[in-house]
């Protein structure tokens, strides 16, 4: 037997029987890879700068045009105050139709490799579309605290372009002073439709 048909066997083995026919010769066919809805380990900015800070989110399908759910994720090591008022800026060429009684406030579950993220408990605010739909601003009944992962949940259908988006958070804390300040950005990227 020669050295190709011998790693062909060794390969047949490892990965089962049925992943290569028994003349061993044809090449090994594996599903086409799909690309992450969650935010990549690795990330590039042309002009990166101290100012900027990344924030966790999950998109549940990142194809242009389909039905998903977004999960805009702040954690407690991401805001330092208590949260009276949350405004998400929406960039201009985000061209999909948002509805309010879409959105909610929700205390959050963070998902990984065993559990889905998901809401657990809805935070009562109302939620309105601003800047003529360019901002989504969320009013807490009571201010929300410090603790505990907390996120804003919307359903839509993804806009026609691919592309990256970038959603900025920013959060007025309780006080005298009404002044939002900058908690970090989403950096959600829409995949072009595959073929």
């Amino acid at each position: 037997m020669g050295l190709r048909n011998r790693l062909l066997a060794i390969g047949a083995s490892a990965l089962g029987a049925g992943a290569m026919p028994a003349t061993g010769l044809a090449p090994l066919l594996l599903p086409a890879a799909q690309a992450q809805t969650t935010p990549s380990v690795m990330e590039f900015r042309w002009d990166a700068d101290k100012d900027y800070k990344k924030l966790y989110y999950f998109v549940s399908n990142a194809r242009p045009l389909a039905r998903a759910d977004y999960y805009f994720i702040l954690k407690p090591k991401d805001r330092k105050t208590a949260i009276l008022k949350l405004s998400i800026t929406i960039p201009k060429y985000f061209d999909a139709k948002i509805d309010p009684k879409q959105i909610k406030l929700c205390k959050m579950s963070e998902g990984g490799m065993l559990k889905r993220t998901r809401c657990e408990k809805d935070i009562p605010a109302t939620i309105e579309l601003a800047d003529k739909g360019n901002a989504i601003e969320v009013f807490p009944n009571t201010p929300v605290s410090d603790e505990g992962t907390i996120g804003v949940y919307m359903q839509i259908f993804n806009p026609f372009n691919p592309g990256m988006y970038q959603f900025n958070a920013l959060a007025q804390a309780p006080g005298d002073i009404p002044i939002a300040g900058y908690l970090g950005s989403w950096l959600i990227q829409l995949e072009p439709p595959s073929n």
